[in-house]
């Protein structure tokens, strides 16, 4: 019996994947370098709002090649779609990052930039969703099984930062506090950008590792001989 012809845009879908994971990879940590505190540098302010906007737009076009792929699979497209959304919303927000370190008490690029960080942490939960997707349409049952710990520990932490975010703006509107929690309190406002920088970085660096293995497992699958 003939063996069925192969589906001629399966190969031009997975090298946008390819392409995709891979622009992910490094656009993840330009973004965050980029748009988080330590876009005070010297020599991100001489670039001007480029290197926000080139770090953000990055993973905007990686969701984009990943999209090529699987288009019929609803619930990954789906997926897809709500990081799209969010990396978007990142792009569109990034340029105000410049701004504030220019004009920092300025209530509009204080409140962008806030929006900004959200934004970044509702992206990075999705993509994680957008991986455990990818994953279960994979033929490694280990890439699977550690891409669903991974990514739930990543999901974890992230809600954790979020609800620490919400106590500590939440504390800061009370007025009676006790000298301690006001002092700790001021400490954290001082060193805002390296507290939330901090609590970050894990997650980003989890979730560098598991597009790193996505991207090598799907290159395997296409260039790997068919055993004899």
């Amino acid at each position: 019996m003939a063996e069925p012809a192969p589906n001629p845009e399966l190969l031009p879908s997975l090298r946008r994947l390819v392409r995709g994971l891979s622009v992910l990879f490094w656009g993840l940590p330009f973004a965050l370098l980029s748009c988080a505190h330590v876009a005070t540098w010297e020599w991100l302010r001489a670039a001007g709002v480029v290197p926000a906007i080139a770090g953000t737009g990055m993973l905007f076009y990686g969701l984009g090649e990943m999209g090529r792929f699987q288009r019929q699979e609803r619930v990954w497209q789906q997926a897809l779609e709500r990081a799209r959304i969010a990396a978007f919303i990142n792009f569109g927000l990034s340029p105000f990052v410049f701004w504030y370190n220019k004009m920092s008490s300025e209530v509009t690029f204080q409140f962008a930039v806030g929006l900004l960080a959200l934004s970044g942490i509702v992206f990075l939960f999705n993509l994680n969703l957008v991986l455990q997707r990818l994953a279960a349409m994979l033929p490694d049952e280990t890439l699977r099984a550690d891409t669903r710990l991974f990514t739930a520990l990543n999901l974890g932490v992230l809600l954790g930062v979020v609800a620490m975010a919400a106590l500590y703006f939440a504390l800061r509107e009370v007025d009676a506090l006790p000298p301690s929690v006001a002092g700790v309190l001021e400490l954290v406002r001082e060193a805002r950008g390296a507290v939330a920088l901090g609590f970050v970085l894990p997650p980003v660096a989890l979730t560098m590792s598991l597009l790193w293995k996505l991207k090598e497992t799907v290159v395997a699958s296409v260039y790997q001989p068919p055993p004899p």
